[in-house]
């Protein structure tokens, strides 16, 4: 017996049947001769007739079963041709060229499934099988504006998310030099926008990450970016490294429906929702009866390091609630396990201001619930995050606002914050001297 025949003619002629109606094949075709054998145990695509498992020619009397495969291998080569290219699908490329200070800007609004679609962003395109990032930079880049690029840089990837099923590995890049004549784009309408203009344009969210990166020349980095499907930031990390994302806020305190990441945040000077927990224990000693900790800054901090500032503060993230934010502070950075039944809720204040801090603008501008601790505090038995919280001290009221209001030593309070609290304190009845 040889492995093209089969052990039962009847059982072959049936099974030969149920193949040519499922392939649609005319009767006429004959599979035992064309047709090219695949074991079902081995899965091994050729042109070759192998025999089959358990046939004499495999030492064993017949009682394999083989299946015939018609051009298996052409298959296999077209699928996983098909495969590369599908694979391409989620490759891409995306370049800023740079002159005189603005960015070449692309406005997507020719497509209308396009999931870029009344964006703005830089130009590039998917790659071609077997090209490399920078030969798939430089053909898009030709093909979209009619520039040829000379000098570019490979700044980053960015892994983006949409949530609408959209999924691409984007390489980055800048170039600032080039030649030929502008082009007419397909795409869109090119134009060059000055590089503090972008941040108005409409935007992604997590583009306007990278815009800072860029901006800080940060040497080459990995961005993963991650959509709701409708256009909101849910999640960021940069070099495998979750990202702090904020709640934009409108001007009455609302949220916006926005998100963005912490620095971007303060670049543009962004509402944004913040906690500020006040810890206040009476002294016999103080003259106002009770005292107020402090905390003083670490000098890492990206702003106002080394001050003096509230017991506990951070900020809310993305989702989150004000007494859950104000719980997860005072647990990070005092190593107080409290709970929402330890918090008097004193309502919100807003605070903002800019200045510069390690070379870079910083601006603020917050809607503050302000928060005062009613547990007891052992400073011996706190626990300081050390990259937030150098050091800590008691302090006394009356002393601590006439500290603050006349500026004597470097603090970040505000003095009609401060205000707020005492008066909650003596409308309590808590400071010595009673109400007013």
């Amino acid at each position: 017996m040889t492995g093209t025949e089969y052990p039962d003619e009847e059982i072959w002629d049936h099974r030969m049947q149920r193949i040519r109606r499922k392939r649609r094949l005319p009767a006429h075709k004959d599979l035992k001769r064309t047709g090219c054998w695949i074991t079902k145990e081995s899965r091994l695509f050729d042109y070759e007739r192998r025999p089959a498992v358990g046939s004499e020619e495999n030492g064993a009397p017949g009682c394999g079963m083989p299946v015939p495969l018609y051009g298996g291998r052409m298959r296999m080569m077209k699928n996983e041709k098909e495969k590369q290219k599908n694979d391409l699908k989620n490759m891409s490329t995306l370049c800023y060229l740079k002159k005189d200070g603005k960015y070449l800007m692309l406005h997507r609004t020719v497509k209308k499934h396009d999931v870029n679609r009344d964006k703005w962003i830089g130009v590039g395109g998917h790659f071609k099988l077997g090209e490399s990032p920078e030969e798939c930079v430089v053909r898009e880049v030709r093909e979209e504006t009619g520039y040829t690029l000379t000098s570019w840089k490979y700044r980053g990837i960015v892994t983006f998310d949409s949530g609408k099923g959209d999924y691409e590995y984007m390489s980055l890049f800048t170039a600032d030099a080039y030649t030929g004549e502008p082009a007419e784009c397909d795409e869109g309408e090119l134009a060059w926008i000055g590089i503090e203009e972008v941040w108005k344009l409409n935007l992604w969210a997590g583009d306007k990450i990278f815009f800072r990166l860029l901006d800080e020349n940060v040497p080459f980095f990995s961005l993963k970016l991650v959509y709701d499907g409708k256009d909101r930031l849910v999640t960021a990390a940069l070099n495998g490294r979750p990202m702090e994302l904020f709640d934009v806020l409108n001007e009455d305190g609302t949220k916006s429906g926005i998100v963005q990441e912490r620095n971007v945040v303060h670049r543009e000077g962004d509402p944004h929702g913040t906690v500020h927990i006040w810890i206040v224990r009476p002294s016999e000693s103080s003259p106002s009866g009770l005292e107020v900790l402090l905390q003083k800054r670490s000098a890492e901090k990206d702003s106002n390091p080394g001050c003096l500032d509230i017991s506990s503060a951070g900020h809310i993230d993305a989702g989150d609630e004000p007494t859950e934010s104000a719980l997860r502070e005072l647990g990070e950075e005092l190593g107080i396990h409290a709970g929402p039944g330890d918090l008097e809720y004193l309502g919100v204040h807003e605070g903002s201001y800019e200045k510069e801090f390690h070379g870079r603008m910083f601006r603020d501008h917050e809607f503050a619930h302000l928060f005062v601790y009613k547990g007891e505090v052992d400073e011996n038995r706190l626990v300081l995050q050390k990259s937030e919280v150098e050091s800590v001290r008691w302090m006394d009221l009356e002393e601590c606002r006439r500290m603050v209001s006349e500026d004597r030593e470097a603090t970040c309070i505000y003095p009609d914050e401060f205000d707020r609290v005492l008066n909650y304190l003596r409308e309590n009845g808590k400071c010595r001297g009673g109400r007013g």
